[in-house]
């Protein structure tokens, strides 16, 4: 992770490169879509209605390929007869031992059936709250993951080994009757059994990860987010939802989906600066001299969360740096970015 984890300074640093660009005049714009691949504020209601409609589009597309059984059933042994020739052909073996213990089994099932979605669903709340400027880019390489996974659900139509006919999995979630078993007859008739390949409960789960283990501050948060996408492997195998290939085939479309967004934005979504209020000033550039620092949400520039002066407890106020400069465009930009966050 250290390659790619962003600090404080890096927050600043960041920005600072990005008011640079942002002042570049008209002239040397030259590619027309440029507007649109640099980094904006967000609005709750576009991405409420984005993520709404898209993942509709998603779920009626993925539940619209044709099942085809028998192909799926093929696949599913042409994957099981690969896994045992590389002696990597557990996951009979941990769905046995994990259906043994019942407590285990059912916290297992639910966790399957929903931190898939909450989880996922909580760290894109934190990123637009905390994290505006990566929101975008961040957004755009989960969006691009999920879009390249319904290429393989069309094309690889794959059982999953609690379908597998003639093997012994235990399909735990009609077995031990938990909410949300995609063998409950109400799921069958909505979802698509045998899109398994690839797992987007890994690619998700490993995007939120990698996000919460890059940006959080906190230690105990990185280690939480480095241990969501391993603990999900862990789920998908106990309830025989998916083979381990699928947890690699979900790996590959997230490797897809950071390149269509570092492509798009020119920098990985993780580079990008956090706060992004120096764009909206820069076309207003002026004249000045010493000029304030624009304040993070919770105090100077890119600082952890919970560490700046108005913390909850703290006197209410913010410290704000002030920072000399001789350029002018740069001083009208930081006294509008101090007037907006005043």
């Amino acid at each position: 992770m250290g390659v790619i984890s962003v600090g404080p300074k890096d927050d600043h640093r960041v920005n600072s490169a990005h008011v640079d660009q942002e002042t570049t005049g008209p002239s040397e714009r030259s590619r027309p879509l440029d507007r649109f691949r640099r980094p904006r504020r967000p609005r709750i209601w576009f991405e409420l209605l984005l993520i709404a409609v898209s993942y509709s589009v998603y779920s009626y597309i993925r539940n619209a390929v044709p099942e085809q059984e028998e192909a799926a059933q093929r696949h599913a042994h042409q994957i099981w007869d690969l896994q045992q020739a590389m002696g990597l052909d557990f996951e009979l073996a941990v769905n046995h031992a994990v259906n043994d213990v019942t407590w285990l089994i059912v916290g297992v099932n639910y966790f399957y059936a929903t931190l898939h979605f909450v989880v996922t669903i909580a760290v894109l709340v934190w990123l637009f709250r905390s994290h505006p400027g990566r929101y975008g880019a961040t957004r755009l390489v989960l969006f691009a993951t999920t879009a390249v996974a319904l290429v393989g659900y069309y094309f690889y139509p794959l059982a999953p080994p609690r379908l597998m006919e003639g093997m012994d999995f235990i399909d735990t979630g009609l077995v031990h009757q938990t909410w949300g078993s995609l063998s409950s007859e109400s799921m069958q008739n909505v979802s698509n059994q045998y899109a398994a390949m690839p797992s987007m409960h890994i690619g998700w789960s490993l995007w939120c990860g990698l996000t919460v283990a890059v940006l959080a501050r906190r230690r105990w948060l990185k280690a939480l987010g480095a241990l969501y996408p391993v603990a999900t492997l862990f789920v998908i195998v106990a309830t025989a939802n998916h083979f381990w290939l699928d947890a690699v085939g979900g790996m590959v479309c997230l490797g897809f989906g950071f390149l269509v967004s570092a492509l798009w934005f020119g920098s990985l979504c993780y580079r990008l600066p956090r706060h992004i209020a120096v764009r909206r000033a820069a076309a207003e550039a002026g004249s000045g001299a010493t000029v304030p620092a624009p304040a993070g949400p919770r105090g100077g520039p890119g600082e952890a969360e919970g560490e700046g002066p108005d913390r909850p407890g703290g006197d209410g106020t913010v410290t704000v740096t002030y920072w000399d400069t001789s350029n002018a465009t740069e001083a009208k930009v930081f006294r509008a970015v101090a007037e907006e966050f005043a």
